[in-house]
């Protein structure tokens, strides 16, 4: 009889930990991840804003429906140096390292830092420039990049940013050409891509529902048999 019951209990603790993985793993929200660089890059910011060679911390500090508001913080987080405008972005591999990618510069010049993928996660953050800023580099990498408007950079730089005035700016993509066009022609909606890979990307709820039927029948099993056992003493 105790065996039964030790059995039951081990089965339900594991259901429980497979149905409790999902959440576990979306606790890091914020993205936190620590990166060092070991030479100059370019960042969002007022005309062209760098970032010294050494150790940062990227945080997600909000999430909207297709753009995120990314930090940059001293190794301590002690000190904010950019706040910044994202578009999500999607990639087909995941990897079980940390991704950042830059655009091509002009000869001399520190990498422009473009996005910022965490481990594991198919989708990743672009960084949006300053129109101003984000023509010359448009130009330059001979790629549209992600800009808005230029009279905001200055509050990309604040210790304590307005929020609420990054997320309502006007986002757009700007050409090499220096002509602007919708992000959804550079950059697809997070919907347009959950639709076209709805197979890979399908809910973990018919397995843990699954599951649940599994753990309810293991349990009903159990207890006839302890019945049965029962009975026949």
């Amino acid at each position: 009889m105790n065996r039964f019951r030790s059995l039951a209990t081990m089965f339900f603790v594991s259901v429980m930990v497979l149905a409790l993985s999902p959440a576990i793993n979306a606790q890091r929200w914020d993205k936190k991840t620590t990166v060092t660089f070991n030479q100059q890059i370019e960042i969002p910011g007022v005309g062209q804003q760098f970032l010294p060679a050494g150790t940062y911390v990227f945080k997600l500090v909000d999430s909207l429906s297709d753009r995120d508001i990314v930090q940059i913080f001293s190794q301590d987080e002690k000190r904010v140096f950019a706040t910044i405008l994202t578009i999500a972005n999607y990639r087909l591999k995941t990897t079980n390292k940390t991704v950042m990618t830059f655009r091509e510069r002009a000869s001399g010049q520190p990498e422009a830092i473009r996005a910022w993928f965490y481990p594991g996660a198919n989708w990743g953050q672009e960084f949006v420039y300053p129109k101003a800023r984000a023509i010359e580099i448009a130009k330059v990498a001979q790629q549209p990049v992600l800009a808005m408007p230029t009279e905001l950079a200055p509050e990309i730089v604040k210790p304590e940013p307005p929020l609420e005035a990054l997320k309502e700016a006007p986002i757009k993509a700007v050409t090499p050409a220096g002509e602007e066009v919708e992000v959804a022609q550079v950059i697809p909606p997070k919907t347009e891509v959950a639709q076209a890979s709805l197979p890979q990307t399908a809910s973990s709820l018919p397995l843990l529902g699954l599951l649940g039927l599994l753990a309810i029948a293991s349990g009903l099993t159990l207890w006839f048999i302890s019945k049965r056992d029962a009975w026949t003493m």
